[in-house]
Order: structure tokens, then sequence, then C-alpha cells
């Protein structure tokens, strides 16, 4: 396996740690200086080519990236309503990764998405919504936007805004 990067080896770290043993770690000190920085950031995991958990924050909450990670790790794993908690006999399978957000920029039509370079938010009052960039199965703006809607509840034909925003992707 090629070498994780520091993102992605402290998200395994902190999900080994609180499946195991339930305990959340602190990041390590001091911080480098990309874990020092702030940002959203979504941990993803899957098993078996199979997604098996992905939570994170469009924006930064926490007072910089590791902490970020250590949360979104957790969230990931243990609390994505759409799957069980991860099981320890599980974590020699998992595959992670670490997207880090640019700020999003608002957009006025489809024309400015690319699905493959581009993640999308879209919002409707208090409802927001977001997918990731170049997703399996996502080739369209289309349906990116139509997905991102559907996961905020926001019907297509209610107002909402739209946002672009590109990621760095850690594996």
């Amino acid at each position: 396996m090629a070498e994780e990067h520091e993102l992605v080896r402290l998200a395994r770290r902190t999900i080994e740690e609180y499946v195991q043993h339930h305990r959340t770690i602190k990041p390590d000190a001091p911080l480098s200086e990309e874990m020092s920085k702030r940002a959203g950031t979504f941990v993803s995991l899957h098993a078996h080519g199979q997604l098996r958990g992905c939570i994170g924050t469009i924006e930064p909450v926490r007072p910089n990236l590791a902490e970020e990670v250590i949360a979104n790790a957790i969230s990931a794993a243990t609390h994505d309503p759409r799957f069980s908690p991860v099981t320890p006999e599980e974590l020699d399978d998992l595959e992670i990764s670490v997207d880090v957000l640019t700020e999003p920029e608002p957009i006025s039509s489809l024309e400015e998405l690319d699905p493959k370079i581009y993640g999308v938010i879209v919002e409707s009052g208090r409802q927001r919504g977001l997918l990731l960039p170049d997703l399996e199965g996502v080739d369209t703006a289309q349906e990116q936007v139509s997905i991102a809607l559907r996961k905020a509840w926001i019907s297509p034909r209610d107002p909402y805004r739209m946002y672009r925003f590109r990621v760095i992707r850690y594996h």
C-alpha cells in the first residue's frame, strides 16, 4: 500500500482508537503547517469498493484542520445515518480519503459546473446540500445538482442558490 498522507493517517488513527477503545485522540503537537490551517473537510470511508461512511463540514467549525479531521472521521465511522457504525472487524478493510474544500464561490448556472472538477452546494433558506466532485456515476452538472437538492430536501421547483468549490483529495 502506498504511503498515506498525514491527514489520512490521522483519520485512520482516530477511527481505530474510537472504534476499538471509545477514545477521541488529540492531534500531535506541534501541528504541521498544513494541519494548522482551517478549511471545510470531508472524511470518506470505503470498504470493498462500496461507500461505508462520509461526513464533513462545508466550512471550518474547529480551530484547525487536525481537529476538523478528527471530528469528521469519528462521525463518518459512527454517525453517518445511512450506515451502521464501523465495527473493529471492519477496520482493516477501510479505505479512507480526506477532502479539504476550497472556499465556496457563488455560481448562477449549471454551465459553471464540471462535476469532475467542482463540488456543488445548493442552498434554500436554512437547507443546504453538498455533493463532492469526481464521484463515480455522477457525470453531468444536472445529475450533481439533482443529488445535492435531494440530500438537502429542497424541491427543484423551489428557489435555491448554488456554489461551487474544489477539493484537494488525499488518500
